[in-house]
This record gives structure tokens, C-alpha cells and sequence, in this order.
């Protein structure tokens, strides 16, 4: 058996539920909380949308509702995730600071009306969310109520990370100026004598957008980099203000496929990752796949794009993660809201749980009736009667509480690790070279190609430790630098598009890969559109990407016309030159894991597994029963067996 990661506390799964008292009359309090309790629900998430009530007028603060709010949720039993407000500042905010406001590509300001209407960049905000988050941490971080606590709310949804401002501007001058040290250091990294873009000074440097064609990609990039530390500057400050005032850990909730900001820095400065799971949702607006696909997933969503993500975290959360929003019933977000299939809420929390979650945490309470949310499910509907998600949550809470073995799971390490790596994100969508290549998509189908084998897998950042893994993936890694291949002594394949750029964003010279132990070459790029296929030697066929190699290797596989797409050194490390379609991935990955002694099985479409230390995890995200190891699962269904 794979050994247990180490550094992890001890935990036990349980639910929770988000709430927002100050959004209902203070007479519902109480039975709220006494039927959270009786509904299994050991925690609550509360005020991260609440700036305006607890601050109606600069420097007036309201904090008798949100005390009386604590104590009746933590006298019922519920542990308290006390949400910083900084997602929502209130309409006098935009007063103080009128130019706080994020500002699209095209010049246009982000105004308010809605929620993240800030700019990262501003440095008068900041020091607002951080004296809010001080204030509350000063009355709140002894509470013995509050548990947990949560800074902001979802960074980088609705596009909010890459803002063109004036405070943006200022900074990212500040900001190149520190990296660089000169001008000329600039120039030349950026190699801007292309087109005369040379700079005389910092100061005559702007943010990359609306020039009239393509900027400069070194300049992009340089810029991405700039945003995502904003991001992190911007959490730190929070955290370091929270810590001084509570031991209790501190989270953020990510979301799914965002990917403008480094996930990993952030959670340097927080105990605990977590994330917002809405399965139907993300299917139908966040997933390039075919209609068909869609359709047969309508009401489960995609087998793999939520397990996807809960690896993700994990790693983020350096072991320790939450699913702090689980979508109960249908969005009104998404182009298209269709309702869980019955038995489905279930399944994605125990999916989450077989992932390591501590805690699976639903969306929300009550459903409301009026504003931008009021068609979005909760665990109960507007007028108080329990919805569907209710009841599979009850049954959550009953299953955990009744088997001593599902509690506290150990988490293991598996035998397969995929590198998830946000500059490479950037560097490829600012310099795609094909209309549809995009490093999410490729990654995400790496990791659906191991999950159709039955694996388990951990996600990993390009600086992770390798050892004891004995399958290594890592496609489309912009660079190498900071993967230490010399610490493990698996089985490595890299590609495509993986060590071929330099920081930058610029060729290396000698050009790349440049791995140390594999005399490998890319001589030549091409990418392919969609409608073309090229047929592959060993089964499947490649598409929209394909790399020419030179070099002193061994061909695994090549094209029909001779072409070679997977080489080796003379031990085990590979470089992968085309994308593969998911038979191309089972005719690579099948014999690798078997060289390793990973098993791997035969899935029917739709059906996933996922081990622990203590059970394997059954998953039917098919809408009809499927037969399988034995046993029946039904539609939506989940099983478990002790290993």
C-alpha cells in the first residue's frame, strides 16, 4: 500500500452549509440553526457579503447582529467560517476611491451593482479590506465560535484578476523596475528591438492592451506575472492582519478553471484550500466537449472535472482542503440549469471526501428570493420546505456518522503525478500558436486519460516533491526549471510544448527541451486544426499540436508516415511531441503502468474510481445502473469497499 502523506492533522469529514443572516429576520435565526444541527451540518460559513450592514458610513460600525448571529449558531452546535467581506465593498467605498475599480481591456471601468468591483492594485483599497478584516479579527478571533475563517470571496471569478488601470499602471511600473533593476535589462530580456519597441525609462512603459495588434508577449507575460502577485499581496495582507488576532486557520475558495492568478503562492499564506464545486454549471460553460458528452452528462456533470480540482486543491492546500461551496440543486448562472439527477449531491460529496476534504460545504442555507441569486438552489427553497439537496446531505451525515472507518480516512499517496503549473497557462494563452490549444484542456485530458484507467492521481506544482511517484506527466510545461527529475527514479513523460520557452516567454538557446539525460531536439512546431487527425502507430491519432524532433533517442511510437511523437533517453524519461486523443493516451499510458506495477483496469465510460488508505471509491456518474466489479451501482450512484 502507497504510504500516507505526511504533515496531515487528523480530521473528520463532516458537512457544512454557507448562511447569511443578515439577508433574513432575526426571528429565523434560531430554528435555522437547531435544523442545520439536525440535519448533520457541523459548520456555517457567514459574512463574507456583509461590508454594507457591518459598515453602513465610514468608520460607523454595526457589530450587534453578526454577535448575535455567532452566539445562536454556536450555542446550537455549529462551528462558525467567518467570512472577510472584501468581495463586496460598499457603495461608499466608490466615493472614497472612485478610481478603486477594476478596468477591462478595452478601458471600460467594472462599476458597481454587483460583487468584486476592486481593483487588486489599489493600494487605498487594500489598506480598507485589511483595517475591515483587522476590525473584525479584533472582535471575532478569540470567539470560541469561530472556527475557521475565510479572506474574500472567489478571486478571479467573473474576470477580475487582470485590470488596466492607473493603479495598475503605477504598480506594474514599480513592479518592473524592482525585477529588471534597469531599462536596458528590460529591453533586452524583452527583445525589444522587434518593431523599435525600445523603452527610454519605466515610466514610458504601459499595460498590454489596445495596441493595434498583438503586444509584445514578453511584455504580456511580464504583466501576468505582475497580477498574480497583486492577488497574493493582496490575500497576504489580510492573513498577516489575522494572525496576529487568531489561531484558528484561515482559507480562501477558489474556483474551478481560474486560472489568471498562481493558486499555489496564495495558499503559501493560508492553512487550508478550498474551492466552489458546481458540477452542472462548469459542464455547461466551462468544458469544451462535444454536444453528445454534454447531453449524457446534463444532470451529473463531468466524471472528471470535479475530481480534477479536488487534487488540485489538495495540492494548494499543502493536504489540507475544503469544498466550501457544493452546488445542491440548479444554478442560475450557467446558459443552460438543469436539476441534479437524484442521488447526485451525494455523490459529489463523497467524491470530494475520497479526495481528502475535510469538510463538503453547501451552497447555501436558504434560497433567496430577490436579487442576482434568487433562481440559485439551496438546501431549502424560499418559502423554508426542504429541497432534494437536503435530504441526499442528511443522508451524507448519516452515512459518516454511522461507520467509524469513513470519519477520519488516511490520505495516500498515489501512484501518479500530473504537474498543474499556472505560468504555463499564461505563456500559452498569450502565445497560443494554435486558436484551440490551451493548457488547461491539455492537462485536464492527461488527467481524464489516467482517471478512464482507474487511477489515482496527485496534482502537483512544478516545484513539488516527486519522490516515490512511479508515473511522472508533465504536458505543456513552459519551462523546466524547478522540477526536480533527479530527486525520483519513475517513469517521466514530458510534452508536449513542455521546456521549449524561456521565462520570458522567449526560445532558449540550445532550443529546448533541454533535459538533462535525453538528447532531444524540437526543430519544428505546427499547429493543426480540428478537423485534422493525424493517425498514430500504436492505436489513436494526435492533434492540434505537433513538434519535429532531433536527437539521439529511442522511438516509442510515431506517425503512419514515420514521424516519431514519443522518444526516450536509455532510461525512463519521455518527451511527448503531439497531443494524443484519449486512445492514443490508453495505448501510452497502458504499457508504462504496467512496467511500474501500477494496475490499471477497464472502466465502462462514465464510472471512476478513487482509493484511500482505507476503501475504494466506486463512482457512477452514468444516468442508468452499470455493472462493475461485482456489484450494481446505480444511476449517480457511489459504493465503497474496505481495502
Amino acid at each position: 500500500m502507497t504510504k500516507s502523506i505526511e504533515g496531515l492533522k487528523a480530521f473528520q469529514r463532516s458537512l457544512g452549509v454557507c448562511y447569511y443572516p443578515e439577508q433574513w429576520d432575526r426571528s429565523v435565526w434560531q430554528e435555522d440553526a437547531r435544523r442545520m444541527v439536525e440535519a448533520g451540518i457541523k459548520w456555517v460559513r457567514i459574512g463574507e457579503f456583509a461590508w454594507s450592514r457591518l459598515e453602513p458610513q465610514p468608520d460607523k460600525m454595526v457589530w450587534d447582529w453578526l454577535d448575535d448571529a455567532i452566539e445562536i449558531l454556536g450555542a446550537a452546535g455549529l462551528k462558525v467560517v467567518l467570512g472577510t467581506p472584501s468581495a463586496t465593498p460598499p457603495r461608499w467605498m466608490i466615493d472614497c476611491y472612485p478610481d478603486m475599480l477594476a478596468v477591462d481591456e478595452k478601458g471600460q471601468p467594472r462599476k458597481f451593482g454587483s460583487r468584486r468591483h476592486y481593483c487588486f492594485s489599489h493600494a487605498g483599497y487594500r489598506r480598507e479590506a485589511v483595517r475591515m478584516a483587522r476590525l473584525m479579527g479584533e472582535r471575532y478571533g478569540r470567539n470560541p465560535h469561530v472556527a475557521a475563517w475565510q479572506i474574500d470571496n472567489e478571486y478571479g471569478c467573473h474576470d477580475t484578476i487582470l485590470s488596466y488601470s492607473n493603479a495598475a499602471q503605477v504598480g506594474f511600473r514599480d513592479w518592473l523596475s524592482q525585477l529588471y533593476g534597469s531599462i536596458a535589462v528590460l529591453n533586452e530580456a524583452w527583445g525589444n528591438v522587434f518593431w523599435s519597441m525600445d523603452y527610454d525609462s519605466f515610466k514610458q512603459i504601459e499595460l498590454p492592451n489596445m495596441t493595434v495588434t498583438e503586444p509584445n508577449p514578453s511584455h504580456v507575460m511580464a504583466f501576468r506575472r505582475f497580477s498574480s502577485d497583486q492577488v497574493v499581496r493582496f490575500n497576504k495582507e489580510q492573513a498577516d492582519a489575522l494572525r496576529e488576532l487568531t489561531d484558528a486557520p484561515l482559507i480562501h475558495n477558489y474556483m474551478g478553471r481560474v486560472t489568471e492568478f498562481d493558486h499555489y503562492d496564495v495558499g503559501l499564506d493560508l492553512d487550508i484550500a478550498s474551492w466552489d464545486s458546481y458540477p452542472i454549471g462548469f459542464l455547461s460553460d466551462r468544458l469544451e466537449e462535444s454536444e453528445d458528452h454534454k447531453l449524457r452528462f446534463l444532470r451529473q456533470g463531468d466524471p472528471d472535472f470535479q475530481a480534477f480540482h479536488h487534487d488540485l486543491y489538495r495540492a494548494v492546500g499543502k493536504g489540507r482542503w475544503w469544498v466550501m461551496e457544493q452546488q445542491p440543486g440548479p444554478v442560475n448562472w450557467a446558459p443552460f440549469n438543469p436539476a441534479p439527477l437524484d442521488g447526485m449531491v451525494r455523490l459529489w460529496s463523497w467524491e470530494a471526501f475520497a479526495h481528502g476534504a475535510e469538510v463538503v460545504s453547501y451552497f447555501r442555507w436558504r434560497q433567496a428570493p430577490f436579487a442576482q441569486e434568487q433562481m440559485h438552489t439551496a438546501l431549502l427553497r424560499p418559502d423554508h420546505v426542504e429541497a432534494r439537496g437536503l435530504l441526499e446531505a442528511r443522508q451524507v451525515a448519516a452515512e459518516i456518522a454511522a461507520d467509524e472507518a469513513l470519519q477520519a480516512p488516511a490520505i495516500v499517496q498515489a501512484p501518479v503525478a500530473l504537474i498543474f503549473d499556472y505560468p504555463s497557462q499564461w505563456a500559452w494563452d498569450t502565445q497560443p500558436q494554435g486558436a484551440d490549444f490551451d493548457y488547461f484542456r491539455l492537462v485536464f485530458e492527461t488527467y481524464r486519460a489516467l482517471r478512464a484507467l482507474g487511477l489515482s492521481v496527485d496534482i502537483l506544482p512544478k516545484r513539488g516533491n516527486l519522490t516515490g511517484y512511479k508515473l511522472i506527466l508533465a504536458p505543456g510545461l513552459m519551462t523546466l526549471e524547478g522540477l526536480a527529475l533527479s530527486s525520483t527514479d519513475a517513469t517521466v513523460i514530458l510534452g508536449p510544448r513542455s521546456g521549449v520557452k524561456t521565462e520570458e516567454l522567449t526560445f532558449p538557446m540550445p532550443l529546448g527541451p533541454n533535459l538533462v539525460g535525453l538528447d532531444c531536439t524540437v526543430s519544428l512546431t505546427q499547429s493543426l486544426p480540428p478537423s485534422v487527425a493525424v493517425p498514430l502507430d500504436i492505436c489513436g491519432h494526435g492533434g492540434r499540436w505537433l513538434e519535429s524532433l532531433e536527437g539521439d533517442f529511442e522511438v516509442v511510437a510515431k506517425t503512419q508516415s514515420g514521424e516519431a511523437v514519443l522518444v526516450k533517453n536509455d532510461g525512463k524519461w519521455h518527451y511527448l511531441s503531439i497531443w494524443p486523443d484519449a486512445d492514443a493516451w490508453r495505448a501510452i499510458l497502458t504499457p508504462l503502468c504496467a512496467a511500474e506495477g501500477i494496475e490499471t483496469v477497464a472502466l465502462p465510460d462514465g464510472v471512476r474510481l478513487r482509493d484511500t488508505a482505507n476503501h475504494r471509491f466506486v463512482f457512477n456518474y452514468n444516468p442508468e445502473p452499470v455493472k462493475w466489479g461485482g456489484e450494481t451501482i446505480p444511476a449517480a450512484g457511489v459504493s465503497w469497499k474496505k481495502r
